[in-house]
């Protein structure tokens, strides 16, 4: 029997690695692929439709809005929509593939709410807080070369997002890479036992 597919949501302040665990989680782990997200935002150069984003016209996003298509969507710094079509996590489970991907914290509440409505989701889901100790964090961020203002506004964003912790199932407290990693192995293979539990 193959292993039983699960949809891992990361989140957690900016510089708290969450990206790169997501992208190691698929690299390193067979049958796991991240969770193509859209946009409203123009492609990069580099970034592919269907690859990287699912890159919709404001008019097309409004459309699937209305057609009840995003399992959770968001305006991001006022600018750009993100949001997860229900079809871009749903047809992958159920094909057995799992799932990883990082969101914000507004996202993942919105997670929860579609989950509570969706058996399905509710099953499959876990969330995931990869808490970064606020020192730590400033450090991580002024390495990035941003600057005083970005790493200040990132700052008050994580500080917010940290009143969440408790609401997530899951929490790794960041320590380096590959502790990091480690711990998201064990909560991968505490999930899948779990959703092969409840099969």
């Amino acid at each position: 029997m193959s292993a039983a597919p699960v949809l891992l949501v990361l989140a957690g302040p900016a510089g708290s690695g969450k990206t790169t665990l997501c992208e190691r989680l698929v690299a390193e782990v067979p049958g796991f692929t991240r969770v193509v997200t859209s946009t409203t935002r123009d492609p990069r150069p580099s970034e592919v439709n269907g690859v990287h984003y699912h890159f919709f016209s404001p008019a097309e996003f409004d459309a699937r809005i209305a057609a009840g298509a995003f399992l959770e969507w968001a305006w991001v710094h006022k600018k750009n929509r993100y949001g997860t079509l229900a079809s871009s996590v749903l047809e992958p489970l159920a094909a057995g593939r799992s799932l990883v991907m990082n969101v914000d914290v507004q996202g993942v509440e919105n997670f929860r709410r579609a989950a509570a409505a969706n058996p399905v989701l509710a099953r499959h889901l876990a969330t995931v807080f990869i808490n970064v100790p606020i020192p730590e964090l400033r450090t991580r961020l002024g390495g990035r070369g941003e600057t005083e203002a970005e790493i200040a506004h990132r700052m008050q964003t994580a500080e917010r997002e940290l009143l969440e912790i408790a609401k997530f199932d899951h929490v790794i407290e960041s320590r380096d890479r590959d502790r990091d990693f480690d711990a998201l192995l064990t909560i991968y293979h505490q999930v899948q036992a779990r959703v092969a539990a409840n099969a």
